[in-house]
């Protein structure tokens, strides 16, 4: 049948699907093709195990919106943990081609989608597409794995121009100078290739660098064209809406994540973003209907939290504001209903009673309840004392209360440089209590000192010594500790992505590359003890 141009016989592949008339088709569609090295099973929560302990060079993941488990969820809870290997290709498969569920798995960024039903033919083309990208990248995709990131792009220079892969490696190469900070170099190496010949990809990469850069209206412009162009790019709007709010344009930025949201409605984030940037704009029924919907996407999600009942109950504080006295009644008691059921519903989550507590406490403050809100506070803090790594109560209390430059928040940073707390910015205190922390931490008291270098924050948020001694504290306690690691490997991501936004000095900047480096590294294979020498 003249299949068989590409050798899949030392391929290993898994076949993932739900259906078993039609695993069964494609099983024998993929022995036809030459592939012995074949797994094939059912969609469900065992399959994230197989996925994370055996390295795949392909796998096929069907989706069927009936199922319990379905394909989407797989792939977004795959992605969301880390366990999509650069080096394996995934293939996500669908009868639903409905513009919702294509754009949310693109989200997940699986490297084709397939619509079924298909022919051994189709089948063949996108397999034969992917293995002979995935082969010429290979040592590329390897140091990626491997966590070296500045050995992935030499290698991505390795790639001949002759290569049909060339142009993606290039991209790839962006990418990858992106994530070690060195943007201007990475806008370099798309520059040409994008007003040659434009690409969609291409040029969100370049919209990217240009952001990195603080170029910002370049970025504006760049990507109201790729809009434009191609109304689908949803990736073009989430960076649009970033660029009008840290312009000062929240109105804006409320109008491009609307846009987006009602294209691809599927994505928890994306309709948390839109409740974030709603309230700070006080379109509180936009907010009101996006986290409602983050809670009804949630269910069987893996970004299922109690944060949008919290911001919920927000929306129901500041309604409060503004209310007649008949009408606060029925608002607290629907805010004291949400409170409950996030506690209801997430019994587990021991920072929750810390946050509900800092909430009950601004609503009595707003009420002129004194007594009730210091109440409220002295139990946050006593719930916060009782956590493993306590959390920086002024910064929640402020991302909470909905604030339009909350701390710490990346976002917000060129605005947060301008203390939000109350406190006059500080430098040579926030270097202080810097130090403080480090003494703390070589005494081996990371709780304090995690305590002083939030607060060396508060001082000064531009204080990249800081930043980068809390990404290496909670780094180290993620490795150290399996209790709440996705949690704080979130907090590492933040806190590294607050840097790239502040000017960093050579030694600074190699630190934070190295911990970047780090990061991509598996935790097991992470050396004991200190990652990194902290600022003494």
């Amino acid at each position: 049948m003249g299949f068989r141009s590409i050798d899949y016989s030392n391929k290993s592949v898994l076949l993932i699907d739900s259906s078993g008339n039609l695993r069964s088709t494609i099983y024998y569609m993929l022995r036809e093709l030459g592939v012995r090295n074949l797994k094939a099973v059912t969609v469900n929560e065992k399959v994230l195990g197989l996925i994370r302990d055996e390295p795949f060079d392909i796998i096929l993941l069907g989706h069927n919106s009936s199922d319990a488990v379905t394909g989407m969820q797989l792939l977004e809870e795959a992605r969301f943990r880390g366990f999509m290997r650069p080096t394996s290709g995934w293939i996500f498969m669908t009868s639903d081609a409905s513009q919702e569920v294509v754009l949310h798995a693109i989200d997940s960024r699986p490297d084709d989608l397939l619509t079924r039903p298909f022919s051994i033919e189709e089948l063949k083309h996108r397999l034969d597409q992917l293995v002979r990208r995935k082969d010429s990248l290979r040592a590329v995709e390897q140091a990626v794995e491997a966590g070296d990131l500045e050995g992935a792009v030499l290698a991505c220079d390795d790639i001949p121009r002759q290569d049909p892969n060339s142009d993606y490696a290039r991209r790839l190469k962006a990418s990858l100078l992106l994530q070690l900070g060195r943007a201007d170099e990475a806008y370099a190496v798309l520059e040409a290739v994008f007003w040659q010949a434009p690409d969609k990809e291409v040029g969100l990469c370049m919209a990217q660098s240009l952001v990195a850069m603080h170029r910002l209206a370049e970025a504006q412009d760049l990507l109201e064209s790729l809009i434009e162009s191609y109304p689908l790019l949803i990736a073009a709007y989430d960076l649009l809406a970033q660029v009008h709010e840290q312009s000062g344009d929240l109105e804006g930025a409320c109008d491009i994540l609307r846009s987006a949201t009602a294209k691809a409605p599927l994505g928890i984030p994306r309709q948390m973003e839109l409740g974030r940037v709603a309230t700070q704009t006080r379109i509180l029924s936009l907010a009101e209907g996006a986290y409602r919907k983050s809670i009804a996407l949630g269910r069987r999600s893996c970004y299922r939290s109690p944060e949008p009942y919290l911001r919920l109950a927000n929306i129901r504080r500041l309604e409060l504001q503004s209310a007649e006295p008949r009408r606060r009644i029925e608002l607290h008691n629907d805010l004291d209903s949400l409170l409950n059921n996030a506690e209801f519903n997430f019994p587990r989550d021991t920072e929750l009673k810390v946050r509900t507590a800092l909430l009950r406490a601004e609503v009595c403050q707003d009420l002129h309840e004194v007594d009730e809100a210091r109440k409220h506070r002295e139990e946050a803090e006593r719930h916060n004392a009782q956590l493993e790594q306590p959390l920086l109560l002024e910064r929640e209390r402020l991302i909470l209360s909905g604030d339009a430059v909350p701390v710490l928040e990346p976002e917000a940073l060129p605005q947060a440089l301008e203390p939000a707390t109350g406190k006059p910015r500080d430098e040579g205190m926030s270097d202080k209590v810097n130090r403080l922390g480090v003494k703390h931490y070589l005494a081996g008291k990371t709780t304090q000192a995690i305590r002083y270098f939030g607060l060396a924050i508060e001082y000064d948020p531009g204080n990249a010594a800081a930043l980068l001694n809390l990404a290496q504290l909670f780094m180290e306690a993620a490795r150290d500790h399996a209790g709440k690691r996705e949690a704080r490997l979130k907090m590492v991501d933040r806190y590294l992505r607050l840097t790239e936004r502040i000017p960093l000095d050579a030694a600074k900047r190699l630190r934070k590359n190295q911990l970047i480096e780090h990061r991509q590294t598996s935790l097991d294979e992470l050396p004991a003890g200190s990652l990194g020498v902290l600022l003494r």
